[in-house]
């Protein structure tokens, strides 16, 4: 695998790709003030080196919720009775593993794991929890916090400054 030196095209490339991914390689470049070759062959390069995981589209869930109706986000608190390497890798498996769960987190101190997940409504969140809480003889304890209002989600990873030339 190639070594990782990120350099200030790099930052500023990896800067506007987690504000718009869907700009044209070329509108990239102009923005940049690199050729769109260089942006192309840098954007392949971060891709190839893991540090662009993947390229998705967000989704507004207000927007979205007028074609389908509210959906259910709940934040989850999950302690496990066993806390060795395999029994926590067992959860997690099956925690990443269900599409109801956006994100899972593995935390210390307090309890194992934070989970985010979506459901459409409180049906969803009882499968959900039957499927990964109730049926589960490790898991001890189990705390939900549904939102009300997601007042904030920004994905974007904190970078450095690029050096000003």
């Amino acid at each position: 695998m190639e070594e990782m030196i990120l350099d200030d095209i790099d930052l500023r490339l990896l800067a506007e790709l987690q504000r718009d991914a869907a700009r044209s390689n070329q509108a990239l470049a102009e923005t940049l003030r690199v050729s769109p070759a260089t942006s192309l062959r840098r954007t392949r390069r971060l891709v190839e080196l893991g540090v662009i995981e993947r390229q998705v589209a967000l989704l507004q869930p207000e927007r979205l919720a007028a074609a389908l109706g509210h959906g259910l986000t709940a934040l989850v608190e999950v302690s496990l009775d066993r806390q060795g390497q395999e029994a926590l890798d067992a959860f997690e498996a099956r925690a990443v593993a269900d599409a109801a769960v956006q994100q899972c987190w593995r935390v210390s101190p307090g309890p194992d794991f934070v989970l985010v997940v979506a459901v459409r409504d409180m049906p969803g969140y009882q499968l959900l929890a039957q499927r990964l809480f109730t049926q589960d003889a490790n898991v001890r304890n189990v705390r939900a916090f549904f939102s009300l209002k997601r007042a904030k989600f920004e994905p974007t990873l904190p970078l450095p400054e690029p050096a000003r030339g």
